[in-house]
């Protein structure tokens, strides 16, 4: 991974500098928190929060990673590619590859999520059918700034994992930040 810029980040409680303390009452489970009562849901539930890209690319891109000379591996995958295509056919899912590509270091498919809803949905159903496979999960943002920053950001730092990490080739990059 390459080295964490110095940044700045904006305070997460933004918005709610004047909100009343929260209680430390317990909940009835004895450990967790009662929580002060909202009228109306986040808008995180119905839209991704920006930065994320709430229009064609979508918020989030799922590769899912698989070694191309492992042959339990490859049949795996070939198999929940075409799960995936059947099951959420709402989705964008793009070629199976038999070899690395871009900063992928190894094989892989990708699936475009578009609403928060379809994340939750699939996110939660690929922690269980993902099987012996890797996955990443970046966010794909709408900022100012290079292009190559941006996408270095998105494929690291805000980076989610699902098994085994594995390092992604960032050469290309870091060639576009020279």
């Amino acid at each position: 991974m390459p080295p964490l810029q110095k940044r700045t980040f904006p305070s997460p409680l933004a918005g709610y500098e004047n909100a009343t303390p929260l209680p430390t009452e317990r909940a009835e489970d004895g450990k967790s928190f009662v929580n002060p009562k909202n009228d109306q849901l986040s808008t995180a539930y119905e839209k991704f929060a920006d930065p994320l890209d709430n229009g064609r690319r979508g918020g989030f891109d799922v590769h899912i990673y698989y070694y191309q000379n492992n042959p339990e591996q490859t049949e795996y995958a070939k198999a929940l590619w075409e799960r995936i295509r059947r099951e959420f056919p709402e989705l964008r899912i793009y070629t199976f590859w038999d070899r690395p590509i871009g900063p992928h270091p190894v094989a892989m498919f990708e699936v475009n999520l578009f609403t928060p809803a379809q994340f939750g949905a699939f996110i939660s159903w690929l922690a269980i059918w993902r099987g012996p496979l890797s996955v990443l999960v970046h966010p794909n943002t709408v900022e100012d700034g290079p292009h190559a920053a941006i996408e270095l950001r998105n494929h690291s730092e805000r980076a989610i994992w699902m098994g085994e990490r594995i390092p992604l080739d960032f050469t290309l990059f870091l060639k576009h930040l020279e």
